[in-house]
């Protein structure tokens, strides 16, 4: 091998030869997903406040090694896995922007999920120092629009392993979630006092999984179903599953209850709709290629 060809190649394929793109990306995923609930852990302890207005340290000394008491570790511990979420992001986002056969939607999307990271580093900061409402909710909205992203991108980099038969399994999951949305939300739990950090976590969980659940179903549904009113019900549950996850975050506020109730359970009609229609649609494509 010449020299040339050897300080040609680019230094992140080793290390995804190794491990592979589509494993590194979603590592990453997971990752967003941790530090996403884990700010919610944060906001639910006030913990922004133990660090009195401190950033990127906060009370402990270097790195906030030894965090002074529980809302200091929440704090510290969420900053320590945004870093390395942070980092993922960026190698993903080299990985895929270098890499030549990675799809280019693929690599446009952790590219802007890239782009958008330092600003939601920005807006973590602020709501350290600031810490109100409008900033908490960018803060919040960056990184769903974060998480989606790398969702949708997991989603093309494994299209070729999801079947039709991971359409009904999304959706049936998607409507399983929903109860348990419910049941962790302050209009179940009747006190907002017994909404704690815990609860606020589970619940911001099953958000996650209900998001990830609709896109997949979307996804896969449309490439592997065509069927246009399938198209139509996947495309519907995934903008109603974004208005239940928006009111949820107003659910705190008695105005909203009915709202996220109603909004909830048309949600739900709409899951039964996808998954009778997508059995349907799976078993006339199995009967076609029978013939």
């Amino acid at each position: 091998m010449s020299t040339d060809s050897y300080t040609s190649r680019p230094v992140v394929r080793p290390l995804i030869e190794r491990f592979g793109f589509p494993q590194l990306l979603a590592t990453t995923l997971v990752l967003v997903a941790a530090t996403i609930l884990l700010g919610v852990a944060a906001k639910a302890t006030g913990s922004g406040l133990a660090c009195e207005q401190n950033w990127p340290l906060c009370d402990a000394g270097p790195y906030n090694a030894f965090p002074a008491n529980l809302p200091s570790f929440y704090e510290w511990f969420h900053r320590f896995v945004a870093m390395f979420a942070g980092i993922a992001i960026i190698g993903t986002a080299a990985a895929a922007w270098r890499l030549p056969d990675v799809d280019r939607r693929v690599a446009v999307l952790v590219v802007m999920g890239a782009i958008l990271t330092p600003i939601q580093v920005v807006l973590g900061r602020e709501t350290v120092t600031q810490y109100t409402m409008d900033i908490l909710q960018l803060h919040f909205w960056t990184a769903v629009l974060i998480f989606v992203l790398f969702v949708v991108a997991t989603v093309l980099v494994w299209a070729s392993r999801l079947t039709a038969s991971h359409v009904t399994g999304s959706l049936v999951l998607g409507a399983l979630s929903l109860p348990f949305h419910v049941a962790l939300s302050p209009f179940a739990l009747g006190d907002i006092t017994s909404y704690g950090p815990s609860m606020q976590m589970a619940q911001y969980a099953v958000t996650l999984a209900l998001l990830a659940t609709v896109i997949v179903a979307f996804m896969v549904g449309r490439r592997r179903l065509q069927s246009g009113r399938l198209t139509a019900v996947l495309s519907a549950t995934a903008a109603l599953s974004f208005v239940v996850v928006f009111l949820a975050r107003e659910a705190v506020n008695p105005a909203f209850d009915t709202l996220y109730l109603a909004s909830v359970a048309i949600l739900f009609v709409a899951f039964m709709a996808g998954i009778y229609l997508s059995r349907s649609a799976t078993a006339k494509a199995r009967d076609g290629q029978a013939r």
